[in-house]
């Protein structure tokens, strides 16, 4: 085997513990981890590629990101454009996080078709053929971490305490049982 192709540095997948449909605005909070956890993945996927290091882990570790990008992170995406930013918009008056929720609105767009130009070129990594993942791949990819890390803060600081002042519990109640219902959940009934 090709020594710059072997390392002993592990790119593991992970896990995480997160909050319940019982608790959506907790849960798209927890989304937001397990993507930073995604966008430092395929950050150090990029260093891997750049260093020459593409093996096993690298593979595995492009096929995690996959995975979440493909599933989990449309539905959050859609969490937040049926449940969340339109109650911020329809709620408050202050015209600046109006237009930060818009903006938000655009970079799902954005971040969306960064995904579809990133996925093909992962997806090759992912099966093993890391020589088309290429500067213009790495330079892509470091384009959608920056915009996606920022969109997730920006959401944190903002638009997610806004919407918990304006979600009452009854609202939260039935945005976490459609919550479960798009990602095929069962939910347990009330205690």
């Amino acid at each position: 085997m090709d020594p710059k192709r072997q390392s002993s540095a592990a790119l593991p997948g992970f896990s995480a513990p997160a909050a319940g449909f019982d608790e959506p605005l907790e849960m798209l909070h927890a989304c937001h981890d397990r993507v930073r956890r995604s966008l430092d993945l395929l950050e150090r996927i990029c260093q891997r590629v750049e260093q020459s290091l593409v093996d096993q882990a690298v593979h595995s570790a492009a096929a995690d990101v996959l995975h979440y990008f493909d599933r989990a992170a449309p539905h959050h995406h859609e969490d937040e454009e049926q449940h969340v930013f339109p109650r911020v918009l329809a709620g408050c008056d202050d015209p600046a996080v109006r237009a930060i929720v818009l903006a938000l609105q655009e970079d799902h767009i954005a971040m969306e078709s960064q995904w579809a130009a990133l996925r093909t070129p992962l997806a090759a990594l992912a099966t093993g053929h890391g020589e088309g993942f290429d500067a213009a791949h790495l330079a892509a990819a470091r384009r959608f971490c920056a915009l996606y890390a920022q969109h997730a803060q920006t959401e944190e600081a903002l638009v997610f305490p806004t919407a918990s002042k304006l979600i009452d519990d009854d609202a939260k109640q039935a945005m976490g049982r459609e919550m479960a219902t798009r990602r095929g959940a069962r939910l347990m009934p009330p205690v």
